[in-house]
């Protein structure tokens, strides 16, 4: 694959173009939960109504990072101390219609990973949202810059 000087794929590359394309549009396999997806399939998704959105970061991090308009808010784990959230499954199941997917979106697609293996446990057809909202910490340590739902220039507000 060819990549410019950050590592990235190369836009310029037509094979490269395609295959970033191919990734950001497929599902990834996954352990123990339906599979790994790009925040713009997951956009695209949740826009078409074929899926809803959770936002399991801590309410800290909502209200001081940024949100998703018109995301399910509903924490995996609450500052301070990420304590695990003793009502996350019975009110995920009470916010996720019958037959619908889940997409579950962390800060950085890690915390996502587990709740989607629980998600699936409680039986829904869930999904991690790779990435998360503010993606990958850079060289600087500041997120943002490296993936992420912001990154991809999806719908989210701060304040």
């Amino acid at each position: 694959m060819h990549t410019n000087q950050l590592g990235n794929p190369d836009p310029a590359n037509p094979a490269t173009s395609r295959s970033a394309d191919a990734a950001l549009h497929s599902v990834h396999p996954a352990s123990g939960y339906a599979g790994d997806v790009s925040p713009p399939l997951a956009y695209q998704w949740w826009h078409a109504d074929e899926a809803v959105l959770v936002d399991i970061r801590s309410d800290a991090e909502r209200e001081w990072v940024g949100f998703v308009p018109g995301a399910i808010p509903l924490a995996w784990r609450q500052w301070p101390g990420m304590v695990p959230n003793p009502n996350f499954d019975k009110s995920l199941l009470a916010a996720i219609p019958a037959g619908k997917k889940v997409l579950l979106l962390c800060r950085s697609g890690v915390r996502s990973m587990a709740a989607a293996r629980r998600a699936s446990e409680l039986g829904l057809e869930a999904y991690n949202i790779l990435e998360g909202f503010e993606g990958n910490p850079d060289q600087q340590a500041q997120r943002g810059h490296l993936g992420g739902w912001r990154y991809h220039g999806l719908p989210w507000r701060q304040g």
